[in-house]
């Protein structure tokens, strides 16, 4: 941004201060909070124009729009070609869309919401975005185009299929990310996890099974681990290699962290003790009575399934909404 602007007051060009402040607006008939900036002149502190800065202000204030409606963020938007390596063009013609649709999205123009879902599935999805690329490339009228994203994808797939053990990943993950997070804590993360994870993207992200122990569902092997932390903090961490993890994973385990780990393990204990599948794994037995039954994990995956739908969850991001309707009934 060029720190030189002509002030009116001043009456030549000069250098300029900005400040942030809280703000408000209405777009489309409803109104936002936002942070805008205000841009001052240094030598008499007018306020002066600043085009870069207007464009920021009203950024600002159509994200606010985008995330109150679920509209995918332009950050997002313009991440897809990198990802997948490919064009704006041929992006929109695998999408089915106009030449120019996609690149009026990446501009700054809002698509609508089913636009947005779509956009979202392709973000974090790279299965589906090969399927896609695969029906349609006679769509795309250059054969590198479809070369060059198809090994992109493949590369993204096969680091998923390559990790030895993705439980151990996730709680490296998480034990990376979350502050105090007790071994009680990672248990029930660990489940909400694999649980969202089917939701969103129909497989499930580890093969351990859990079991419905008096406190909620355990993994065994990882209760052995970390034990004798009892109620403390887990300190032990690793380091587990981000910058190969695919985007579909970063957003759920970053959704679970900022959304489920921020509850105490006792409180996301009682969320599980009143949800279907730790309830009908333990079926009859008595509150206190110890257990090796296994949670199937198509009830685990069936139950939020069910969640998704009910709570009409577009994105992972949306796990805050159930998280905190169970805080409110506990």
């Amino acid at each position: 941004m060029n720190r030189i602007v002509f002030c009116p007051e001043c009456r030549q060009d000069v250098k300029f201060s900005v400040r942030e402040r809280p703000d408000t607006a209405e777009l489309k008939g409803e109104v936002y909070d936002f942070t805008s900036k205000t841009a001052y002149c240094d030598e008499c502190k007018a306020e002066v124009y600043v085009p870069e800065i207007e464009d920021e202000n009203l950024k600002a204030l159509y994200d606010a729009y985008r995330q109150r409606h679920g509209i995918i963020s332009l950050e997002d938007i313009r991440a897809i070609p990198e990802k997948y390596n490919i064009g704006k063009r041929p992006l929109s013609l695998l999408l089915g869309w106009g030449e120019q649709t996609y690149s009026r999205y990446y501009d700054g123009d809002m698509p609508s919401k089913q636009y947005s879902e779509k956009l979202q599935q392709v973000l974090v999805d790279a299965a589906y975005y090969l399927s896609l690329l695969e029906s349609g490339k006679d769509n795309l009228k250059s054969d590198k185009a479809y070369e060059k994203s198809k090994a992109a994808t493949e590369s993204l797939l096969n680091i998923a299929v390559s990790r030895e053990s993705k439980l151990d990943f996730v709680v490296e993950y998480l034990l990376s990310q979350c502050q105090d997070i007790t071994h009680l804590s990672l248990q029930k993360a660990l489940y909400y996890v694999q649980g969202f994870y089917y939701a969103f993207f129909g497989n499930f992200l580890f093969e351990e099974d859990c079991e419905a122990w008096v406190h909620g569902p355990v993994y065994r092997d990882i209760y052995r681990r970390y034990s004798g932390y009892c109620y403390d903090p887990i300190t032990s961490v690793g380091e587990p290699d981000v910058y190969t993890m695919p985007a579909e994973e970063k957003v759920l385990l970053d959704s679970v962290v900022k959304h489920i780990c921020c509850y105490s393990g006792k409180t996301l204990e009682a969320f599980t003790h009143v949800e279907t599948p730790w309830i009908a794994t333990r079926a009859n037995l008595p509150a206190e009575a110890s257990t090796d039954k296994v949670i199937p994990k198509q009830i685990i995956g069936d139950y939020f399934s069910s969640v998704k739908d009910k709570y009409r969850m577009l994105t992972p991001a949306n796990i805050k909404d159930y998280a905190q309707d169970m805080f409110s009934k506990i």
